[in-house]
């Protein structure tokens, strides 16, 4: 199979793949099912996924913490400000980044976690390999329950990203273990969001979020359920609705300018799409992001399958985790 690109980007909605065929022992099943994330890939950049394994209990109780956390005072929340500690995590207040230069600033608050597994009531902490986020995560007093509720988030969505890098190996015409040592410490981070009520938003200078792309391989994104704000950019310059269905994730798949992992990787073959979050909720909406990464020591760089004569590699090595320490830098001016 070839890895060229093929054209698109006029898209008017975003493809729904199920993901059910991704656990079948059949391997034509399975390959079937990467070539639909390829062109989802190819022509979009995004797309929604149903049958996840993600259990709705879950979710329920991820909202629902966060709900209340987020309903705390100002002060309380602040005692975690992530900029008080040297790895990125903790809490972000509104205003405070501004992703899209130009704007006034991104109206949202977030609450930024790492990789740590769970043995019992003890933490395990990957502090040996984990780069630009070395160091425990940080954690509120309350609500009581908000550790465990995000965590139990974050291992359900982990394994839908492990399971996804497996289909995008075959999508690239790789091994289906292809990302399997580059993934072992699971460099993902997540962000829970708040977005305040912003019914009276009249232009796109205060967005929930501005017009931008990601950084990592791979974003999974829950979206509350009936409320709409996210919106991806065609190549007619025409913002297309992303809304939340409900059962379903949304897989974003996408590189910022200076080249993202999977860019990297892929040699510029899959589709980057420009998104934001236009906010015009009258009630508070929340989300939930898990930026899905490499081991931060991984050095990325074009992938075999996708350089070609006609088609040379355009990107030279970088560490994940240092391309990561740039781009949260700038983000923030840290």
């Amino acid at each position: 199979m070839s890895c060229a690109p093929v054209c698109g980007g006029a898209f008017e909605s975003i493809p729904i793949i199920d993901l059910e065929d991704a656990f079948s022992e059949d391997e034509a099943l399975r390959r079937a099912l990467a070539q639909q994330i390829r062109m989802a890939c190819m022509d979009v950049g995004f797309f929604y996924v149903k049958n996840h394994g993600i259990a709705q209990h879950c979710l329920d109780e991820v909202l629902r913490v966060n709900k209340e956390y987020y309903s705390l005072p100002s002060e309380e929340k602040m005692k975690l400000h992530h900029k008080t500690v040297p790895n990125f995590k903790g809490y972000s207040p509104p205003l405070e980044a501004n992703i899209q230069p130009g704007n006034k600033g991104d109206l949202h608050e977030g609450f930024r976690i790492g990789w740590e597994e769970k043995s019992g009531d003890t933490v395990v902490q990957n502090t040996s390999r984990d780069g630009v986020m070395a160091g425990a995560n940080v954690w509120p007093d309350r609500p009581e329950d908000f550790r465990t509720a995000c965590m139990d988030y974050y291992h359900a969505a982990l394994a839908v990203g492990k399971k996804l890098f497996c289909l995008f190996a075959l999508a690239l015409d790789l091994p289906e273990t292809y990302f399997d040592d580059k993934t072992v410490y699971s460099a993902a981070t997540m962000r829970t969001l708040h977005y305040p009520p912003q019914p009276d938003a009249l232009d796109d200078k205060t967005l929930g979020i501005g017009a931008h792309t990601d950084f990592v391989c791979f974003t999974i994104l829950w979206q509350q359920t009936g409320l709409e704000a996210l919106q991806v950019l065609n190549s007619r310059d025409q913002w297309i609705n992303v809304p939340p269905l409900p059962g379903t994730l949304v897989i974003k798949y996408e590189y910022f300018a200076l080249g993202d992992q999977f860019a990297r990787w892929t040699n510029d073959i899959f589709k980057s799409t420009v998104h934001r979050a236009a906010n015009k909720n009258i009630i508070d909406r929340y989300s939930i992001a898990l930026f899905f990464g490499t081991d931060y020591e991984v050095n990325i760089e074009p992938i075999y399958t996708c350089v070609t004569a006609e088609r040379p590699a355009i990107y030279q090595a970088i560490t994940a985790g240092e391309h990561v320490r740039q781009r949260l830098k700038a983000m923030y001016n840290k």
